[in-house]
């Protein structure tokens, strides 16, 4: 009987938040365990990538406690995050998950954004191998973090299901729904002041998204009202899957407004469900919303957003078109038992030739 090859997980937070980050790293947990991998999840503290001294202490401690032999898959939004000195103490062989770098995230002071940029520079430097979501992050790393191409894989989100198929129960009016964190980032308020600019049109709108960011959550529902929206768009928080599966189905398109995407697995959602898309030519939303999916704009244009909105509400051909080439696309995306075995690859792969692992 062969035994199964043995990993440790470190995911900050609850692994079961409705995310993308999140539900990139359960899936990806599921197919590695489908595959025959034994895989032992660390949770660390929900406060990274700002840690609190307990939560940085627990990580690292957790991370100590791993045998020499046993590579351990330690998400971004952690490893970049951690104490650079003491990370260089951890004997397990250490593979880094970034989904994108942290110091991208909008809003950080300039100073924070240099120290955390130099802080997870140091920190890649010490990971035996680096996974990424997207190629445009391995551009990035390769470019700006001066990480060696042939220490990167690309291990693009997996597909969950089949794209989906026969008529769609559109609701009426249209809906326009949005998905994603209540963070600056996902550029709510931009999708909000472009919705503003077509209130002639007859739509409605969801936001569904946690309050990822208080702040951001107070002030997204401050501006729908005084754009008066609040008749028209809802913020609904986060929901079930089941009915996020259920405004998909009613949805006439997808819109989201991001500053900018390490990937971006809701528009493979969208895809999926044959939306067309407004959203921006941000990170790596070019590479993947196909030209024909869609209408990208520049980021923070709300006058271009609300064109790009007003033409796909107007144009019943152009939506149609969108349609059709978005269910395209999502019919030649992969599945995670392929994003499984590139993660596999960089744990347990040739990169492991003079470290003894499990085999």
């Amino acid at each position: 009987m062969t035994t199964p090859r043995a990993m440790a997980f470190a995911v900050p937070g609850d692994i079961e938040t409705v995310t993308g980050g999140y539900l990139y790293d359960r899936r990806l947990a599921d197919a590695l365990v489908a595959s025959g991998i034994d895989v032992h999840q660390l949770t660390l503290g929900d406060s990274f990538p700002h840690p609190t001294a307990r939560d940085m202490a627990n990580a690292l401690a957790q991370l100590d406690r791993l045998p020499a032999n046993c590579p351990a898959l330690v998400d971004g939004l952690a490893f970049g995050a951690l104490d650079t000195g003491r990370l260089s103490q951890v004997r397990a062989p250490l593979v880094a998950l970034v989904h994108h770098p942290l110091a991208l995230e909008p809003g950080l002071e300039t100073a924070q954004v240099r120290e955390m940029a130099a802080r997870e520079m140091a920190n890649l430097a010490l990971a035996r191998h680096i996974v990424v979501t997207s190629p445009h992050i391995a551009r990035l790393l390769e470019t700006e973090y001066g990480v060696a191409r042939d220490r990167i894989s690309v291990a693009k989100p997996g597909f969950a299901s089949s794209p989906a198929t026969g008529p769609r129960r559109a609701a009426t009016p249209p809906l326009i729904l949005s998905v994603g964190l209540l963070a600056r980032r996902k550029g709510h308020d931009i999708l909000m002041r472009a919705l503003a600019q077509i209130t002639d049109l007859d739509w409605q709108a969801v936001i569904v998204g946690r309050a990822h960011e208080p702040e951001t959550a107070r002030s997204l529902h401050d501006l729908r009202g005084a754009l008066g929206l609040s008749a028209r768009l809802r913020l609904t928080g986060e929901i079930s899957q089941t009915r996020l599966d259920a405004l998909y189905g009613e949805a006439s398109l997808f819109a989201l407004a991001t500053r900018y995407e390490g990937y971006g697995m809701v528009f493979d959602e969208a895809m999926g469900h044959a939306l067309p898309i407004v959203s921006t030519r941000a990170g790596a939303t070019p590479d993947t919303v196909p030209q024909a999916a869609g209408l990208l704009v520049p980021p923070d244009d709300v006058d271009a957003f609300a064109n790009a909105l007003r033409r796909l509400l107007d144009d019943r051909h152009l939506r149609k078109a969108c349609s059709q080439a978005a269910r395209d696309a999502a019919t030649s995306l992969g599945g995670w038992s392929h994003t499984a075995e590139v993660v596999s690859a960089a744990l347990f792969g040739p990169i492991w030739a003079n470290v003894d692992v499990p085999k």
